[in-house]
């Protein structure tokens, strides 16, 4: 099995709910072919600065898009 790396913007009100653990989902555009154990970090993102602040993941569930009224093109992923 090969694991991707993905660095992915994040608007700081949600990159901070992460950080507090309250946030564990991802809704996203599925055009980089994420999988179960990919890895993703999240880059904090203020009004088009990035903060140097990250925070990686590994995905441990994925919905695919095309139902539950996810659009075919979107996924929602889990850590």
């Amino acid at each position: 099995m090969s694991r991707q790396y993905h660095d992915l913007k994040c608007d700081t009100e949600y990159y901070q709910a992460v950080e507090r653990g309250k946030k564990k989902f991802e809704v996203r555009k599925n055009d980089r072919n994420f999988k179960v154990y990919d890895m993703v970090t999240l880059h904090e993102y203020v009004n088009g600065v990035y903060t140097g602040r990250k925070i990686s993941i590994e995905i441990q569930y994925i919905l695919a898009g095309g139902k539950f009224g996810i659009d075919k093109d979107y996924c929602v992923f889990c850590w």
